[in-house]
């Protein structure tokens, strides 16, 4: 009989201490039963080998019901629904069109300009210290991966500033301000398609215009349109992952002086911190399309999984050690589910490791007596997402 224990969602102790609870659930059995007062319940896979197996499997699929809809004005409804949400051939067409343009060569070919990204947001955090003290997540971390998309599509530097208050909304997840930034960034995401469509430029949005131009089967207008929000909303990783990266590497003196002393290691290193505290502590919600069974547990037609990452990225039956940082434990083997597995691996994780690699580096770099400020990691509670509302630091 196999045990199954239930995590109750909103228990401080779950939500200051994730991975610990996660991590107790996991070595109790493979399935976990999440709760949530109001919301029932949902399976969690907690072992990295069913974990797996459960993000390939055919039976548990993808739909609406994976999603919290925003509430937006009925002419943005249409380009809501992202790649992530489609599973089959409807999936495998648009992972066709445009995964060429997000492979890590593509990622090490972007480098350059996301150094430069990198090199000016670290001089503007230098400015806006208040003596040697600054919030690296409010002036570093939330900027960096919006400025990036905007690189990305092609949007002009007079308009940055609009988009950068665009990420910062979208980073938070909820709210009045993520629910008018969704319209306002539709808008500007047509006006890109347009400009690019009109005068191609040396970015991803003009190359997907231009590379499918003369196919019967291309990316429409509102595939594309789309693809801009699914960047916007899936692109906001490495604010997380940059912030808790970060504070996790002041918290492990050892691991930071090795990695000072060989930046060799930052490869590794980036890998190492999304497995030991990447920001996504659970998969979006899987559905089963029948009854069915998991990890020798009956799951019934509709009943909703997901996998747990934070549990299945510390399973010591895939990794060594498992709740110890080591920035020099082999990346890869077996390789983390910080981006998921299988038919809907994050379609940007080369672009995130490269920008978390980049941003790690110039900041370690440029401010080699970087310290945490008193009480300046604060978290918010999230049963979804590791991750800080602020990071205080002295430079």
């Amino acid at each position: 009989m196999i045990e199954i224990p239930d995590i109750e969602l909103s228990d401080p102790a779950v939500l200051r201490d994730p991975f610990t609870a996660y991590g107790r659930a996991r070595e109790r059995g493979p399935l976990a039963r999440l709760v949530t007062p109001g919301f029932g319940a949902m399976w969690a896979v907690t072992r990295y080998e069913d974990a797996k197996v459960m993000l390939t499997d055919a039976r548990f699929e993808r739909n609406a019901s994976s999603y919290a809809r925003p509430d937006v004005p009925e002419h943005c409804l249409k380009y809501l629904r992202t790649m992530q949400e489609m599973d089959g051939p409807e999936h495998a067409r648009l992972r066709r069109l445009v995964s060429p343009s997000f492979t890590a060569r593509r990622a090490a070919e972007f480098r350059p300009r996301i150094t430069r990204i990198v090199d000016a947001l670290l001089a503007e955090l230098a400015e806006r210290a208040d003596g040697d003290t600054v919030d690296l997540l409010a002036h570093f971390a939330r900027p960096l991966p919006i400025e990036v998309i905007c690189e990305l599509v092609g949007i002009p530097p007079e308009d940055r500033a609009t988009w950068r208050t665009y990420g910062a909304a979208v980073a938070a997840g909820h709210g009045p301000a993520f629910a008018q930034a969704i319209p306002a960034i539709m808008r500007d995401a047509v006006a890109a398609v347009a400009r690019r469509t009109r005068e191609p430029g040396a970015d991803l949005l003009s190359e997907l215009i231009g590379i499918h131009a003369d196919d019967r089967d291309r990316l429409g207008e509102t595939e594309l349109v789309t693809l801009v929000w699914h960047l916007v909303l899936a692109g906001q990783t490495p604010t997380n992952l940059v912030a808790n990266a970060v504070e996790t590497l002041l918290g492990h003196p050892d691991q930071l002086a090795a990695l000072r002393a060989d930046e060799s290691l930052l490869p590794g290193a980036v890998e190492e911190l999304t497995r030991w505290c990447g920001p996504q502590l659970l998969s979006l919600p899987r559905y089963a399309r029948e009854d069915t069974d998991l990890a020798g547990m009956p799951i019934g037609k509709g009943e909703p999984v997901t996998a747990a990452l934070a549990a299945a990225n510390r399973d010591p039956r895939a990794f060594t050690n498992p709740d110890q940082l080591d920035l020099r434990r082999p990346p890869g083997r077996p390789a983390h589910l910080g981006y998921a597995h299988g038919p809907h691996f994050c379609l940007g994780a080369a672009l995130a490791r490269v920008q978390t690699e980049v941003a790690l580096a110039a900041l370690l770099r440029r401010f080699p007596a970087l310290a945490l400020a008193d009480g300046g990691a604060q978290r918010v509670p999230d049963p979804g997402t590791w991750r800080l509302t602020a990071l205080v630091v002295t430079l």
